[in-house]
């Protein structure tokens, strides 16, 4: 049964999500991810074979499918 971490909701969907991962100071993005995501906060939750997945593409040196430019924005 579901339980969200974050706002306690017992609500969820399945939806593809994109996510991004630091590795060593890198940001990487990750599209299409499978996840249950809480209806009332929207936190995504991804299971052990998905986050493994994940793990082994970053980690394990997997080509990327393509590459982006990024802007990026300090807040002051």
């Amino acid at each position: 049964m579901f339980h969200c971490h974050v706002c306690g909701s017992k609500e969820a969907h399945e939806e593809s999500v994109s996510e991004v991962f630091f590795i060593d100071g890198k940001p990487i993005l990750v599209e299409n991810i499978p996840a249950k995501v809480c209806s009332s906060c929207r936190e995504a939750t991804f299971d052990r074979e998905t986050t493994e997945k994940i793990r082994q593409m970053l980690h394990e040196k997997e080509m990327p499918i393509k590459s982006v430019l990024m802007d990026v924005y300090a807040f002051k």
